[in-house]
């Protein structure tokens, strides 16, 4: 059995101004993974505080195979498509969850 399928997104926002418009996008795409993706464990929008143009993403699916057809999903390509112009840029980590203390906390 592989390990749960870990990514962390730093997304920068173009300015503050548009970060309402941006979060709103990021939001229903977080609830919409977690309620219809059976492969999307956690999906936990973040926003730093030393930062009123950057959000965080952490999320944890059963395997990469999961995240692949995140990817495909409607609401996926919604997000993508209405909150690119939004960006400034974009860091992708991918990696393996190896311990999940907070599990059952």
């Amino acid at each position: 059995m592989s390990l749960p399928f870990v990514i962390l997104v730093e997304m920068n926002v173009r300015s503050a101004e548009l970060m309402p418009e941006f979060r709103r996008l990021m939001d229903d795409n977080a609830k919409l993974s977690l309620k219809n993706e059976p492969g999307c464990r956690r999906f936990d929008v973040v926003l730093p505080d030393d930062s009123d143009t950057q959000i965080l993403l952490y999320e944890i699916y059963d395997d990469e195979a999961a995240f692949a057809a995140h990817l495909k999903t409607e609401h996926f390509l919604t997000f993508h498509a209405a909150s690119e112009h939004l960006l400034e840029s974009r860091r992708i980590r991918r990696g393996a969850l190896v311990c999940e203390a907070s599990a059952g906390a």
